[in-house]
Formats: C-alpha cells, sequence, structure tokens
C-alpha cells in the first residue's frame, strides 16, 4: 500500500470538511450582512443570533432573514414609524414644552 495515497486522501478529506464548515459560517452570516446593507438598528443582534442559530440546529435562521429583510431605511412605513405629526404641529409642540420648562424653572 502506498502511504502518499492515504496521506493525501486525509489531506482532500480535511480539506472538503474545512470548506463545509466554512461555508455553513458564511451561510450563516448572510441575515447580517443584508442587516448591514440595509443600516438595520439591530444588525449586531441578528449577528449574535445567527452565531446562536449554529448551536441550535439552524431553526432560528430564516427568522433571522426575515427580521433582517424588513427594515429598509428608505421605506420607514413599513415600521409603523410613519408621523402621524405635521412638522409644523411638532415645531409648534416643542414651542410649547420649552415655555412649560420655563414656567417650572421660575
Amino acid at each position: 500500500m502506498n502511504p502518499f495515497l492515504d496521506y493525501l486522501s486525509l489531506g482532500i478529506l480535511f480539506l472538503v470538511l474545512i470548506i463545509f464548515i466554512y461555508g455553513l459560517i458564511l451561510l450563516h452570516d448572510i441575515p447580517y450582512e443584508i442587516a448591514k446593507k440595509r443600516n438595520h438598528p439591530h444588525s449586531e443582534a441578528i449577528h449574535v443570533a445567527g452565531w446562536i442559530s449554529l448551536f441550535f440546529m439552524h431553526v432560528l435562521w430564516p427568522l433571522l432573514w426575515v427580521w433582517a429583510s424588513m427594515y429598509d431605511k428608505d421605506k420607514p412605513q413599513w415600521l409603523g414609524s410613519e408621523s402621524t405629526v405635521s412638522k409644523d404641529e411638532y415645531q409648534a409642540l416643542l414651542k410649547r414644552i420649552s415655555q412649560l420648562e420655563k414656567t417650572a424653572q421660575e
């Protein structure tokens, strides 16, 4: 038996194992990359949850994908952050608050 072929097959086995593990890690970073690209406010939480998902047999991964894809900074109304107060009303409220703070300090 040729020991060179034994070592070659062992090397190929380790190489395939390393590529598989690296691919699995890259796959689990997809939601984090989506969140980072969209400037998601919870991108770090999505990243940590992706690592946790590795240890829980990938159960959280589809939810992380949805969580990361849900946020779009250009369309904040998707998250219910559409303002119901006009800018003029908002400025009037700020002015009234500052007046109340001045009277409270006196």
